[in-house]
């Protein structure tokens, strides 16, 4: 396996395997079974419906309704017991967010020989865990992978704390950290020695606090033409600030994350981040360029409608990358 020249520009984004295919080991495959739902999980009786197309579902459009389905999916398909979050903070799409780690584990897999590496070796950084702590809960339940979680939001780390230690085991497996510098991704949080085969990172979309209104009020527009008797809720934005935006929206976020990673080159394995607009892609890549990456891959991920990618870059070389993974393993 051989690295790409930092001079040669990027490889072009990956197509998806089929449109709406979710990723092969991703646990959330086909319709979900609402009976088996309600029966590990009675309180989401309340919530189900029956949509326009005959079919159980429930209304997205209703905050208490989506956080009740996560907890409902979190218990049936991983095993987690406790999860809550307070009101008003993002409530992720559980199979999206499954779908980034396999993918994930497949980039690490490649330095592995082809197996996919799980256990306590492979060591991941959370960069915006949020209050929900999504990332890690999934990814310690499917790879047994240990994170570190980090967020600006104090509110954040507590409530994600309070979701590991209600969770037997959870904490062996998962540690929070606050960064204590808004400005700042990496400096300042991590340790000398600490070192991680991944980072991930879910960054803040819009610009400005007006852009995320404007956008959270077109996403409850288009969740009410499910059925046009329908009332809207009131509406709640669903993410507080630092979920939402930051100045320069995902772009600005994106080069500050690659700008430091180029400092902290030698900690870690593979940098990731989402990338929500695909019109960031080549300021992303003239970036990566810039900084030194010797090698960058843009994978295409695909959930139902909604068509998604994630940029991964690393300063190591193919043959540095699998001794790294070898030692870790040993």
């Amino acid at each position: 396996m051989t690295s790409m020249p930092a001079k040669r520009p990027p490889k072009p984004p990956a197509p998806a395997a089929d449109k709406g295919q979710l990723h092969p080991r991703n646990r959330h495959q086909g319709r979900y079974d609402f009976p088996a739902l309600i029966k590990a999980s009675p309180e989401l009786a309340a919530f189900v419906i029956i949509n326009p197309y005959g079919n159980q579902s429930i209304d997205f459009a209703n905050p208490a309704a989506v956080k009740v389905f996560n907890r409902a999916l979190l218990k049936q398909f991983y095993g987690i017991k406790h999860w809550d979050i307070p009101a008003d903070y993002l409530c992720p799409p559980i199979p999206g967010r499954a779908d980034y780690l396999h993918y994930l584990a497949d980039l690490l897999a490649g330095e592995n020989g082809g197996e996919t590496p799980r256990g306590r070796c492979v060591r991941a950084l959370d960069i915006g865990v949020g209050a929900n702590c999504i990332y890690p809960l999934l990814g310690a339940c499917e790879y047994g992978w240990r994170f570190l979680g980090t967020d600006i939001a104090p509110e954040a780390i507590a409530s994600a704390t309070n979701i590991v230690q209600a969770n037997p085991g959870m904490g062996e497996q998962i540690e929070l950290r606050l960064q204590p510098n808004s400005g700042h991704v990496f400096t300042g949080l991590l340790k000398p020695d600490e070192r991680f085969e991944l980072t991930l990172c879910n960054p803040p979309f819009h610009a400005s606090a007006g852009e995320a209104a404007s956008g959270s009020k077109r996403k409850w527009r288009n969740l009410g033409k499910l059925d046009p008797k329908r009332k809207l809720p009131v509406l709640n934005f669903g993410g507080q600030a630092a979920e939402l935006w930051c100045p320069g929206g995902e772009a600005a976020f994106v080069a500050r994350l690659i700008g430091e990673s180029a400092a902290h080159r030698d900690q870690v394995l593979w940098f990731s981040t989402l990338i929500s607009k695909a019109g960031n892609l080549p300021g992303v890549y003239a970036t990566l360029k810039k900084v030194g990456a010797l090698e960058t891959r843009t994978v295409e991920m695909s959930q139902g409608q909604k068509q998604s990618r994630f940029v991964a870059w690393t300063f190591h070389t193919a043959e540095q990358r699998q001794r790294w993974m070898s030692s870790r393993a040993s």
